[in-house]
């Protein structure tokens, strides 16, 4: 992997759109655009989140659909890093699909979640990512996720 690097926050601030409460990326580890591109990416889960005061009362638990909402995010920082490289202009990537969804635990405010995301493929604008979520190194959530590429509104 000769290139591995590392991303901070407000770097990932210029990579995604999402802001509190919805940014779920807080530092990526590393990625490599060589071969397969792919992306570790990190989460660190507290009890301060919003959704935990209604999910649930008493028993604080992540919900899945934000695991899966984390892992496109993570994606999505490796399709914005990939196409910077390539030097493309800047897009919006829009969650399309999502197959083989697994959820192996919960997660709970302490954890640190791992997001290991690789680029199984690209079609024209779309591309195709195999994700995991990994606490303590073991398998939180996995899935495949399908991402639509469409031009930013935004100035």
């Amino acid at each position: 992997m000769n290139d591995t690097k590392q991303v901070d926050i407000e770097r990932i601030l210029e990579l995604l759109p999402h802001r509190y409460p919805f940014l779920l990326v807080d530092r990526v580890l590393d990625y490599s655009l060589d071969g397969k591109p792919h992306i570790r990416a990190l989460k660190n889960v507290t009890i301060n989140e919003p959704f935990f005061q209604g999910h649930f009362p008493g028993h604080p638990v992540m919900p899945g659909v934000l695991l899966l909402e984390a892992m496109a995010q993570a994606a999505g920082c490796l399709a914005h890093l990939a196409r910077e490289a390539n030097g493309e202009d800047n897009r919006l990537y829009y969650l399309v699909k999502i197959d083989k969804a697994r959820f192996n635990r919960v997660v709970v405010p302490g954890d640190q979640l791992v997001f290991e995301v690789s680029q199984k493929r690209l079609m024209r604008n779309m591309g195709l990512y195999e994700a995991t979520v990994l606490v303590d190194d073991k398998p939180a959530a996995s899935a495949e996720l399908l991402c639509a590429a469409r031009p930013d509104p935004t100035p």
